[in-house]
């Protein structure tokens, strides 16, 4: 029997010039004081952002903290090994009113060299979407370096841009170096490696409260950008219920997304990792060991990865992203 179980956190909630209500109103945030709340992170273990444990006996330590105790026991002895302390993921929800920046993340091999820090793949799951949101994700066809660099100078940066519909269930997945924003009307589940690296290339014009520009970090990110990356880049898939349909497998994480109104069995012995709910409808219960807790839409949830064998039960029907570390993709 292990003391372990599945762990909740206190989200860390983030006012942008772009955010709005939607946390709040349809995923449960409370927001207290603050306003247009552009991300909700769900679990974080970004240095100066740690995630704080909201359940069980656990509660009121950080991510960092348990890690540093039980090891293996909560992320898998596999990716212990490799990341130590450190959770490897970042998982968040966002909402864009406004179009965010364009922008591109660099990858492990440039944030070591540059920020001692890891780089940023990452990927997103369409909860909502107004009418014709959009999402932009790499260029329209492969570009060269100069002609790129021509278009920054002439502030012609959304001619080169690759643009697609985004409707709830799209997923578009983002390697470090792909150039990219999130459209004004879409909330989304984000899940990328642990890493807060984000160069700004273009910001549409925008100032501001104070009537500045934001800063754009053009050099920095000529040597991050992959321009062959190009091309259209949503995954839709089709969703029988009751079972688990992979949306990326990536060697930073594997996401699949299961809709169930049944009982789901869900068996994690082979994969030496922790497993992240990110419960997108409905209700549900986590059934292991006689014993249950309860998640709700809008709710993350970390299941350790001692506890390997879980029953999902619905009430009476839910939706849920389900992510771990494959350990193919851990050296």
């Amino acid at each position: 029997m292990s003391e372990l179980y599945p762990m909740k956190f206190e989200p860390i909630l983030k006012e942008k010039i772009w955010g709005g209500s939607s946390l709040a109103e349809n995923y449960g945030k409370k927001t207290g004081n603050l306003k247009n709340i552009g991300e909700s992170w769900e679990i974080s273990a970004v240095s100066d952002n740690l995630s704080i444990i909201s359940n069980g006996f656990l509660a009121g330590n950080n991510i960092e903290e348990i890690i540093e105790v039980y090891m293996g026991d909560i992320i898998g002895e596999s990716v212990f090994e490799k990341f130590g302390n450190e959770f490897p993921l970042l998982i968040k929800l966002i909402e864009a009113v406004d179009d965010l920046s364009v922008q591109v993340h660099p990858g492990n091999e440039l944030a070591k060299v540059r920020h001692n820090a890891y780089g940023k793949t990452e990927m997103w799951y369409i909860l909502q979407g107004k009418k014709n949101a959009k999402i932009y994700t790499g260029f329209s066809k492969p570009v060269t370096r100069d002609s790129y660099v021509n278009a920054v100078k002439n502030n012609l940066v959304p001619d080169l841009l690759n643009i697609e519909s985004a409707d709830p269930g799209d997923t578009f997945f983002t390697p470090a170096g792909r150039i990219h924003a999130i459209g004004a009307g879409i909330v989304l589940a984000e899940i990328q490696q642990t890493s807060d690296i984000t160069y700004r290339i273009y910001d549409w014009g925008r100032k501001d409260n104070k009537g500045k520009s934001r800063e754009l970090h053009t050099d920095l990110a000529l040597e991050a950008i992959n321009f062959k990356a190009a091309g259209k880049n949503k995954i839709k898939k089709e969703l029988p219920k009751n079972i688990a349909v992979n949306l990326v497998t990536c060697e930073f994480f594997d996401t699949n997304i299961i809709q169930f109104n049944d009982h789901i069995v869900r068996d994690y012995n082979l994969i030496d990792s922790f497993v992240v709910y990110i419960c997108t409808e409905g209700r549900f219960l986590i059934s292991w060991e006689n014993k249950s807790e309860k998640i709700s839409k809008g709710e993350t949830v970390l299941i350790p990865a001692m506890i390997s064998d879980i029953v999902l039960v619905p009430e009476p029907e839910a939706t849920i992203l389900e992510i771990y570390i494959n350990n193919r993709g851990i050296d």
